[in-house]
């Protein structure tokens, strides 16, 4: 089986963390300047391993194998959070990296066919998993109309600024391509708490996002009386309420909401706001229990809006993204390859966070290997993995693709 370089991959996981670099943390939002450099450098570097690499026109970078054969496709992201972690998705674009060295090097793995991936704006800048998307054909011309970010930054603006307006789009395909892997941080206490080393992916939850916008009566603060205020406010912070009293009664044991984007217009002290806007957010691993929150919220919108006081609009705040399950012929060669390495120290469990491995599943069997995240933090600059696991997980990775390329279901594909 083919062996890792720790010392290389620790190298280039921290080189890649310097561009962007704010104290501990990274920024490196979609198309920023320093994410286009970071991928400027991550395109080198698949180069150098010997691929054919391109930067698309949504600013993925894919590094194609020269060799015969069906291939195997292995990354994640580089685009962080505005103010993000430095593993966050570039964990898996370099263990992709390392893997695609070690297994060249191993001759028993060297002719394997292996494309790397470094996907574009997974963090959600315009559109969520915008490259991912874009690399299956299931970006549509109404979704780009649509992106913009929180500074009103229109996604046709950003792609001609980084210089990709009139850079082709590539697709990838189910003939070429038997399977992806991703790896990546949990971002969640669960591996860490347990004192479990890996974890392998079962499936990922589904996630959809509504926009409340409440239409009301700016005025005086002091010469409005209570009983004639028509506050945008008030009435956001009473649905915010009702749904944090509703959602309980309906959750699963996995189930997540969060209203974590509030607008109050003019945002003024003495001034009872006329408009207000509110994004709640909701996650969960099966299609009927999302259905069951969006029916409670849009209950709670009817009821209020039948007193007639403040409007309330509900419009969806992003494109939906259905729950997944990863491929389990895959995520077997995972699971061996973590029974070898951290006998009794790896675990099954769905993602509670999104990932690009979502949507290529929809075009090619995914699976997804995860390592812990010190105390469970991530989206923060203190977000964090130790040494010995980052080691790990790329050994376990590469350990999982060799199995595929010597397993008959798919060397001869």
């Amino acid at each position: 089986m083919p062996s890792i370089d720790p010392k290389r991959l620790l190298s280039d996981l921290r080189t890649l963390r310097s561009i962007g670099a704010q104290g501990i943390g990274v920024v490196r939002p979609a198309f920023s300047a320093k994410d286009m450099e970071a991928r400027r450098w991550l395109a080198a570097r698949f180069e150098e391993a010997g691929l054919e690499t391109r930067i698309d026109g949504v600013g993925n970078v894919l590094g194609r194998s020269r060799k015969a054969g069906r291939a195997l496709l292995l990354g994640s992201h580089s685009d962080t959070q505005a103010t993000g972690g430095w593993l966050d998705g570039a964990l898996g674009v370099i263990y992709a990296l390392e893997v695609a060295r070690a297994l060249v090097a191993d001759s028993a793995s060297r002719d394997l066919p292996l494309d790397l991936v470094s996907f574009q704006d997974e963090e959600s800048r315009f559109l969520g998993c915008l490259g991912s998307r874009s690399l299956i054909g299931a970006l549509t011309p109404e979704m780009e109309r649509g992106a913009a970010d929180k500074d009103g930054v229109v996604l046709a603006d950003a792609l001609a600024q980084a210089g990709l307006a009139d850079a082709p789009r590539l697709r990838i395909s189910r003939e070429r391509y038997a399977g992806f892997f991703e790896a990546h941080i949990e971002q969640g206490p669960t591996l860490d708490d347990s004192g479990k080393r890996i974890g392998v992916v079962t499936g990922i939850v589904g996630l959809r996002g509504i926009r409340f916008a409440f239409h009301g009566q700016q005025n005086h603060a002091g010469t409005t009386m209570m009983a004639r205020r028509r506050d945008a406010s008030a009435a956001l912070y009473e649905l915010a309420q009702r749904i944090n009293q509703e959602f309980p009664k309906l959750a699963a044991e996995r189930s997540v909401w969060t209203m974590g984007r509030l607008k109050l217009e003019p945002n003024a002290a003495s001034i009872v706001p006329g408009y207000a806007e509110l994004d709640l957010q909701f996650r969960d691993a099966a299609e009927a229990q999302l259905d069951a929150f969006t029916e409670a919220a849009q209950r709670i919108v009817a009821e209020m809006n039948a007193r007639g006081s403040v409007r309330i609009a509900a419009t969806p705040a992003r494109a939906p993204i259905a729950p997944t399950q990863m491929d389990d012929g895959l995520r077997s060669h995972l699971e061996a390859a973590a029974e070898k390495h951290a006998p009794g120290k790896w675990m099954r469990l769905p993602s509670g966070a999104f990932h690009d491995a979502g949507i290529i599943s929809a075009c090619l069997p995914a699976a997804m290997l995860f390592i812990p995240s010190i105390g469970g933090i991530s989206h923060d600059f203190a977000e964090d993995s130790r040494e010995e696991d980052i080691v790990l997980g790329c050994q376990v990775l590469a350990d999982a693709v060799a199995a595929c390329a010597a397993a008959a279901g798919i060397r001869g594909l």
